[in-house]
């Protein structure tokens, strides 16, 4: 067993501001040892991501207590038995869907849809099934999407873990994991892009901003960038949006004027689903609309039914970017040394761990892009 410390979500559903009321609590706990096929990982870069907001809010439920985090890059300490791919000091990204490679969805080529990997994320468990982390007197906390990794180490299948080159500063590398794969994804494999097309982005937090840089890549001729926030509309206009609206009750009626009937493709990643039900009918007739965005399990979205038929219509879900991360990251890290992907411009702030809980208040309130522990 190891000693660590480790942010520890005790409750979900607090409404804030959580610098207030504290459901995230920074405990010492025990790490197991890594069983097989595990690694043992040395956190150095955690982003905070809305996907771990909606767990601390509700609006994705996950047992509790749970060691947060799944958007982080760190160094191998430890390595399980049976493990090959992998030796101590690798330095790697993590994924927060462990992907076997065997069952149906990963041989069918969808790795972002594996059935282990799922069942083992909505336990709480790695993919063994199994719990490494534990309190006082032998209590058990959940992992968070097979990662947990606002802790100074972790453990993690090795199904999680992609290797990074020595010159992507784990930073940077940690965004890879969520924001970039997710974005980026969503835009050059989800949204089937077609050169010189417009493309409308709704959302402009990480992974929106990160569909931004992607559209630009798949070769999109006009981006429109819309939030209600103003600076991150400024900040998507520095990455290569050409527009950015604020967005509102006129925004269908809007986009269609600009661009003569509405964009070919939208990606809505505000996890909203009245956003996503404006995204749709802001797109145009023939066109595709993704969403990648993750609102309440409850909520329930509302369309013109015949306008799928009726003039051709796609909406379409996008997980994980609709990537296998194995594949898809060394082409991502090739954008970045290319100059294609500006990831640095997505950090808003650095933060200490015994800071997170105030980090998560600016990301409610749509200060923050990303905020990174750095550990």
């Amino acid at each position: 067993m190891t000693s660590v410390r480790a942010a520890v979500l005790m409750r979900s559903g607090d409404p804030g501001p959580f610098a207030s009321t504290e459901p995230i609590q920074i405990r010492e706990l025990q790490l197991d040892q890594p069983g097989a096929g595990e690694l043992t990982i040395k956190i150095h870069a955690a982003g905070l991501c809305h996907s771990d907001l909606s767990v601390i809010n509700g609006d994705r439920p996950r047992p509790v207590p749970i060691v947060l985090g799944h958007e982080a890059a760190g160094e191998v300490t430890k390595i399980g038995s049976g493990v090959s791919d992998f030796k101590v000091g690798d330095r790697v990204v993590l994924a927060f869907v462990p992907s076997c490679g065997e069952c149906e969805a990963c041989l069918a080529g969808r790795a972002a849809l594996c059935v282990p990997g799922a069942a083992a994320n909505t336990a709480g468990t790695l993919t063994s099934g199994e719990r490494r982390w534990s309190g006082e007197e032998g209590e058990l906390l959940h992992h968070h999407l097979g990662i947990s990794a606002f802790a100074e180490q972790t453990i993690v299948s090795e199904l999680s873990a992609i290797k990074i080159p020595d010159d992507l500063p784990y930073e940077l590398a940690s965004l890879f994991g969520c924001a970039v794969l997710t974005g980026v994804g969503a835009a050059l494999n989800a949204a089937e892009i077609e050169p010189g097309q417009t493309v409308a982005v709704f959302g402009l937090g990480g992974v929106g901003l990160a569909a931004v840089m992607g559209a630009k890549l798949a070769g999109a001729g006009r981006v429109i960038a819309i939030d209600p926030v103003e600076h991150k509309r400024a900040l998507a206009l520095e990455i290569g949006a050409d527009d950015a609206l604020e967005g509102g009750p006129g925004t269908v009626e809007e986009l269609k004027a600009m661009t003569d009937g509405g964009p070919g493709r939208v990606i809505e990643t505000a996890g909203s689903a009245k956003v996503l039900e404006t995204a749709y009918l802001a797109t145009r007739r023939g066109g595709i609309t993704v969403t990648v965005g993750l609102p309440n399990p409850e909520a329930m979205l509302s369309i013109p039914a015949v306008s799928l038929v009726a003039e051709e219509r796609t909406l379409k879900g996008s997980y994980l970017g609709s990537a296998n991360p194995r594949e898809m990251l060394p082409q991502l890290f090739d954008y970045w040394r290319a100059g294609k992907l500006p990831v640095e411009k997505l950090i808003s702030g650095r933060l200490k761990l015994d800071e997170i809980n105030e980090g998560f208040d600016r990301l409610a309130s749509g200060e923050a892009v990303r905020q990174i522990i750095v550990l």
